[in-house]
């Protein structure tokens, strides 16, 4: 049985992959994880929180220990191996939206800017059909600190709309400590989002 898992250098979505095969294969009552950026320390703290471990992380220099702890015995089969996402609104519609970028559309990028952050303003229009709006690339900018847009996205995930922020490119653009709204989140969030979605829009 594995009882601590190196994932010291590799990137998103794989620490949290390896991570829920861990799960799957041992189901171990405990598990240390070591990872070498926040995104990863963010990302697998969250994972094994949602599979029902009480979860700790120590800094070591440049490098985290993350100790899970399984919370009340066994897991029921059903409840592993879930993402975060996957247990959100289960049959309920559910409109996902991705927004890739800081701008919207091609040309000129301060009228992109402009429409984009018009377009998170309205979001709320979309109604209870609105699930899930997850950050990507130089979209993540929105959720942090500075940004105009955080206000209008605390309102959505005060309505139980959730707000994913990739945690690679926080981590890339020296966001991390920065974020004001959302979770930090990673591959296989997005990926089983768009899974689960009924629709994607992407921007």
């Amino acid at each position: 049985m594995i009882n601590e898992l190196d994932c010291r250098g590799l990137g998103c979505p794989a620490p949290v992959l390896q991570v829920r095969n861990v799960l799957e294969k041992e189901s171990p009552a405990a598990l240390t994880v070591l990872v070498d950026n926040e995104a990863a320390l963010q990302n697998v703290s969250r994972f094994l929180e949602h599979q029902n471990f009480l979860v700790t992380a120590e800094r070591e220099g440049g490098e985290f220990r993350i100790i899970g702890t399984r919370n009340g015995g066994v897991i029921a089969p059903e409840m592993r191996s879930q993402t975060p996402v996957e247990k959100e609104r289960v049959g309920v519609k559910k409109i996902m939206v991705l927004i890739t970028s800081a701008h919207m559309g091609h040309g000129d990028d301060g009228l992109g800017d402009m429409l984009m952050f018009n377009f998170i303003k309205t979001l709320k229009e979309m109604g209870p059909d609105l699930w899930l709006v997850a950050f990507v690339n130089s979209g993540v900018s929105f959720t942090v600190e500075g940004s105009e847009a955080v206000p209008f996205l605390k309102e959505l995930a005060g309505e139980g709309v959730q707000i994913l922020a990739c945690g690679a490119c926080l981590v890339y653009l020296h966001l991390m400590d920065k974020l004001q709204v959302g979770e930090v989140s990673n591959m296989l969030d997005i990926v089983t989002g768009m899974k689960l979605a009924d629709s994607v829009i992407t921007i």
